[in-house]
């Protein structure tokens, strides 16, 4: 009896382990067309048609599956390409698939690169992807105009960007930091240059810690085809003015050199103005603008593959600005209560803007493990000459000068190492040195300057040296990634060689990510992260920045560092129908809030004249939600609806002039301001050439320190015609067609006034692009250099 009792138990235990042995399912995720592998595609693993268990392909495209022994199906899903099924049974321990190529969704050309038919959105684990596209949307616009259409940026009527109602955002080109300021960077860069923007909201220790809004990163073209290929796109802007804009890219490719390069022309006259009144006295003022830009860009750069594991790759930026601007500013006084203020002013210059960028990568034999050693060096140079021509009264013509020079050299030495411990386990370390020096001279015969002087030299250095380690695991559906920053900052400012600021400290920014993928189509991720806001070197600069009659603006070289404690929880649901939705929540902590203050100007005799400058205040906070989706109702119409709201609370000082003495009293105010913004992009496709595009776009109204802005709003329509097999097509787009774009103000800062001001927003785009050329992809890997960013959340130590 007991005999019979033990076979049995042997026999159950036999039994129950063979049932229960499982095996072990693994392969890459590749896209074979433009030779990268894809990160954050969606793997599961079913039995008929239910789920048995899913998860995520890692940085590098790998994943990893584990299954009880049985017949399956294979399923890979991702945004923008088809989906992949394969049956297989699951008989041994180990089951490999190799390399999986997903085959993107849109139609390519044998050999070229080819840009997306239209822009779109992608989410990804750290990081929001706008695939730039040949739509509407983009279509003959600069990368200033692409940015208004994208969730959560706005750019303003003089050019300046904000990320989620903030203008402490970063902005990087190609992964690498510039010395120039936003509105110069979004000037020059046309959009069919760019291939696709990145918004960083929250990034990890890995990235340089400034921007307290987070990293806007613009990768430009680059191709890595065999032989001899290319793109040419060339456009026409008709409004006030006639516009045209011009680009090419090429691209050669032969055994192990890679030689790749890009080059824009554009010519624009621009047309701007604004009428402003102040009520108490009935005072109006107009400001008239009219404005030349020539823009050049190139950028041109070769990879050496050694061999497999070994790759040297260099490229440069150049890009170079011509200006010249006339303005007309007008304030009359009725009644003769002041003297009526004539001005016209001729401002003419150059900017000039270089960079040069030298990359060692070696690949160890174990995937994913790598090192990487960096060089970047960027001069900017810039001169403006400002003439003068101001009238008050009856009185005599008053004419006078401004001059500046400025040159701004920014390097910056990296190494990066990455190594993956095991197959749920990577550790990333490395190390960054980043020397600045800026060098800024001020010349004028006008002696109604805030500062005492007439010639002024002013340097500004930083020397930043700082090392990150980074510490993520998986288990199962749940990841986690721990990191910190530790920086010494040390800056001096200079003033006619005189040292005026110093500031010299060591700080730590840490940084949290949590991930948990609920189910293949539900993902949650939760971080947190410490950032910097450094004043900028117009904010510090005591040279005049602009000068009118009545406002003069300077910089404020004590200005400390604004630090911001972050944390963010986004979702992503995806559809079978390759739909998605996004949807993301943030609070901010601001300390010492770094603001504008206005202030009466000492210096100046005129009783209505005022002084800008910067200064610290006390601790902020912000919060704020965004939604986005990409919709795919039916095989020829899509849209990409998003909407956002910030709330910001804010502190500064302004000017009130006070009637009872008829003097300026400085008032501190504390206000909450709230943005809401909404955009709605419709494609529609006719036919297999012929496309159309509907873009709508709302601002709310937003309350601030000095005035009050009102709601702004358009609507875009366009549409595009391929020929010759997709290789010729033909856009249009009609921008701003009610013309309803304008910016509107009221205030009571130091006067009650009011104002509006106008621009050429709407206008109609003809463009022409030809694509060219032949030769497959080689499937050797490109070592994460297509895009000139690195992968696994960072763009590298140096960001």
């Amino acid at each position: 009896m007991k005999f019979k009792l033990s076979v049995i138990l042997f026999l159950t235990m036999v039994c129950s382990i063979y049932a229960q042995q499982k095996g072990k399912i693994t392969g890459i995720i590749f896209d074979n067309t433009v030779n990268q592998s894809v990160p954050y595609a969606t793997i599961s693993l079913k039995s008929g048609e239910n789920i048995v268990t899913g998860v995520m392909s890692e940085d590098n495209g790998k994943f990893e599956l584990t299954a009880p022994l049985s017949k399956y199906t294979l399923e890979v899903q991702f945004i923008g390409y088809q989906t992949y099924t394969k049956e297989f049974e699951l008989k041994e321990a180990t089951h490999n698939f190799g390399t999986i190529n997903l085959t993107p969704e849109a139609t390519t050309l044998e050999g070229v690169n080819i840009i997306a038919e239209q822009s779109t959105i992608e989410q990804k684990i750290d990081r929001k992807v706008i695939n730039v596209g040949r739509d509407l949307t983009t279509a003959g616009a600069t990368a200033g105009e692409i940015m208004n259409n994208i969730p959560s940026v706005n750019v303003d009527k003089d050019g300046k960007i904000s990320l989620r109602g903030n203008e402490n955002v970063r902005i990087l080109i190609d992964g690498r930091p510039t010395n120039m300021s936003s509105e110069q960077v979004l000037k020059q860069i046309p959009s069919t240059s760019i291939k696709s923007i990145e918004l960083i909201t929250n990034p990890s220790a890995k990235y340089n810690p400034e921007g307290m809004s987070g990293i806007i990163n613009i990768v430009l073209h680059k191709n890595t085809m065999d032989g001899f290929n290319g793109s040419i796109d060339t456009g026409v802007t008709f409004a006030h003015y006639t516009k045209n804009s011009n680009s090419v890219n090429l691209n050669y490719r032969q055994g192990k050199l890679n030689f790749f390069g890009n080059g824009s022309y554009s010519y624009s006259q621009g047309k701007n103005q604004g009428d402003m009144m102040r009520e108490d006295l009935l005072s109006p003022s107009e400001i008239r603008v009219k404005s030349i830009n020539k823009n050049y860009l190139y950028k041109v750069g070769m990879d050496y593959y050694i061999d497999d594991n070994n790759t040297v790759s260099f490229y440069t930026n150049q890009s170079t600005n011509d200006g010249n601007t006339k303005l007309g500013n007008a304030t009359l006084y009725p009644g003769q209560q002041f003297e009526d203020i004539n001005q016209f002013t001729r401002y003419k210059g150059q900017n000039r803007f270089s960079s040069y960028n030298l990359v060692y990568k070696h690949l160890f034999e174990k995937k994913g493990h790598t090192l990487d050693i960096e060089s970047n060096f960027s001069r900017n140079k810039s001169d403006n000459n400002g003439d003068y021509n101001t009238k008050y009264g009856k009185n005599p013509n008053q004419f006078y000068q401004d001059n500046s020079d400025n040159t701004n050299n920014l390097t910056t030495v990296n190494v990066d190492y990455v190594n993956p411990l095991n197959d749920h386990t990577k550790l990333e370390v490395g190390a960054e040195a980043r020397i600045s020096r800026a060098d800024n001279s001020f010349n004028s015969n006008n002696s109604l300057s805030a500062v005492d002087a007439r010639s002024i030299n002013n340097k500004y250095d930083q020397d930043i040296y700082s090392a990150y380690v980074t510490f993520g695991q998986t288990y199962g559906k749940f990841n986690y990634q721990l990191g910190t920053r530790l920086e010494s900052y040390k800056v001096e400012s200079t003033l006619n060689g005189k040292s005026n600021f110093k500031d010299d400290y060591l700080t730590l920014y840490p940084s949290v990510y949590l991930g948990y993928t609920m189910t293949d189509n539900d993902m949650f991720n939760l971080s947190y992260s410490r950032r910097v806001d450094r004043p900028s070197i117009n904010q510090t600069n005591p040279v005049r920045q602009f000068s009118t009659p009545l406002m003069t603006m300077v910089g404020n070289p004590e200005l400390k560092p604004q630090f911001t404690n972050s944390v963010e929880l986004n979702y992503t649901r995806m559809f079978t129908n390759k739909s998605s939705v996004t949807a993301g929540v943030y609070y901010r902590k601001i300390n010492k809030e770094i603001n504008q203050v206005i202030y009466d100007d000492p210096e100046n005799d005129n009783p209505n004249a005022l002084l800008m400058t910067f200064d610290n205040y006390k601790s902020n906070d912000a919060y704020g939600f965004e939604l986005s989706a990409n919709i795919k109702l039916t095989a020829w119409w899509d849209m990409q609806p998003a909407i956002d709201f910030s709330s910001i609370k804010q502190s500064g000082y302004a000017s009130l002039f006070n009637n009872a003495t008829s003097t300026m009293d400085l008032v501190e105010r504390n206000i909450t301001a709230n943005a809401f913004n909404a955009r709605l992009n419709s494609n529609f496709k006719a036919t297999k050439n012929l496309r159309f595009n509907l873009f709508g776009f709302y601002r709310g109204g937003v309350d601030g320190i000095t005035m009050d802005s009102k709601e702004m709003y358009k609507i875009d329509a366009g549409a595009r015609y391929a020929l010759l097999d997709n290789k010729l097509s033909i856009s249009a787009r009609f921008s701003d067609i009610f013309n309803t774009m304008k910016f509107k103000y009221t205030s009571i800062y130091p006067y009650p006034s009011s104002g509006e001001f106008s621009w050429e927003s709407r206008s109609v785009y003809l463009g022409v692009n030809y694509t060219f050329g032949g030769g497959k992809g080689r499937a050797i890997q490109r070592k994460n250099r297509d895009s000139n960013t690195k992968q696994s959340g960072g763009s590298g130590g140096l960001f």
